[in-house]
């Protein structure tokens, strides 16, 4: 039985949710990690995200669009490219969050923090999420 391709909106719709729902599975793993180093020591490993979050980690449907003109670079500049989109993305909707009072991350007391929206320090974070989310989304 062969399948026929998904109109191209349908697809997009599809990978923004599955991009949606997988960055929330992994904010949760994240956080609940991070939980780890809360001073309370409370080991229940509980984790913290946002509905925002959902829309938000969405846009890495985007990532098809990007590969498709950076697939001959080794995977370090294509993660480098990714970390970049992912920093502007979460810079422009953690600002827009922010003026709402409806922002469910604040970094101000990280050291490489840029307007307590954006963590330098994650760029490798960042770089693998994008690597992973092609590797989930782009046919090679």
């Amino acid at each position: 039985m062969r399948f026929l391709p998904l109109p191209a909106a349908r697809r997009f719709s599809l990978d923004f949710c599955r991009c949606g729902l997988i960055g929330w599975c992994i904010e949760c793993f994240w956080t609940g990690l991070g939980s780890l180093k809360d001073h309370t020591k409370d080991k229940r490993l509980l984790c913290r995200t946002s509905v925002w979050m959902f829309p938000i980690y969405g846009l890495a449907a985007f990532i098809p669009s990007v590969y498709k003109q950076i697939k001959v670079l080794p995977a370090y500049l294509r993660g480098s490219v990714y970390a970049a989109g992912i920093f502007f993305c979460e810079f422009v909707s953690g600002s827009l969050l922010k003026k709402h009072n409806a922002c469910p991350w604040d970094y101000s007391n990280a050291k490489l923090n840029c307007k307590g929206v954006i963590r330098l320090d994650y760029a490798p974070c960042w770089a693998a999420a994008g690597l992973l989310f092609e590797k989930i989304l782009c046919k090679k």
